[in-house]
């Protein structure tokens, strides 16, 4: 699979090394979130490494609905169950990270599940600064550079058939709600294969520290992200 090289399967259990997890982000989905750094102090996993591991090893369920419950960090083992209509995704102490909800008949193909994955992440990195910079602007309200938090939530995916071949993500809206230094976000999305509508999904987010809007540091900030792309892209 197209993810291999992004995890480690020590004893049947799931891990991670910063490299791993930030490679991800920034080959896979073109998210260069500050906590996805290698070296960022509060670094964690990608939430849509584990997403492609969840349909990687369990194929694609007609409903699938996606729960975070934890940051995963490097070095943390995960244990991935026996299949089911409910996953819970703990480490070895118990600690649970990830639930899902699986309902419906079940793809399995290889062609599948790496289109679907390729195409939910590509659409899911593009959340800073193409969504959030704007929707914070409306209401005069940004993310605070220095301490960025945007957490994910929790995803839903609903597809009315799986005879497709490659599913593409299209944005339909995106909904922000602000509560004094917290926010919680909204992205609604539909899925096409051929021009035809097959499926649809939200994804929710969580900002916290924010501020009040800025446009001189909103720019240094989606300045400072690009250049970490470009850095990137030459290495």
């Amino acid at each position: 699979m197209i993810i291999d090289q992004y995890y480690s399967e020590p004893n049947g259990r799931i891990c991670f090394t910063r490299e791993q997890g930030s490679n991800f982000a920034k080959q896979m989905a073109n998210d260069f979130n500050p906590l996805h750094d290698a070296d960022a102090k509060r670094f964690c996993i990608p939430g849509d490494l584990l997403f492609a591991i969840i349909l990687a090893r369990y194929g694609i369920s007609q409903h699938m609905e996606f729960v975070f419950s934890g940051m995963v960090t490097a070095g943390v083992e995960l244990v991935l169950p026996e299949s089911s209509p409910e996953l819970h995704i703990n480490d070895t102490e118990g600690r649970e990270y990830l639930r899902v909800k699986r309902a419906g008949d079940i793809a399995r193909a290889e062609s599948l599940i790496q289109n679907l994955t390729q195409s939910y992440v590509q659409f899911s990195g593009q959340t800073f600064p193409h969504i959030l910079v704007p929707l914070l602007a409306e209401q005069q309200m940004m993310i605070n550079p220095d301490r960025p938090m945007v957490i994910y939530q929790s995803m839903t995916i609903d597809l009315d058939r799986l005879d497709v071949a490659n599913p593409v993500l299209k944005g339909d809206y995106n909904k922000l709600q602000i509560n004094g230094k917290r926010g919680s976000v909204e992205l609604a999305f539909h899925l096409e294969d051929g021009g035809e509508v097959v499926g649809r999904g939200k994804k929710h987010m969580l900002l916290s520290g924010l501020r009040e809007y800025d446009e001189t540091v909103v720019a240094g900030a989606i300045d400072t992200y690009n250049a970490g792309k470009d850095a990137f892209a030459s290495r």
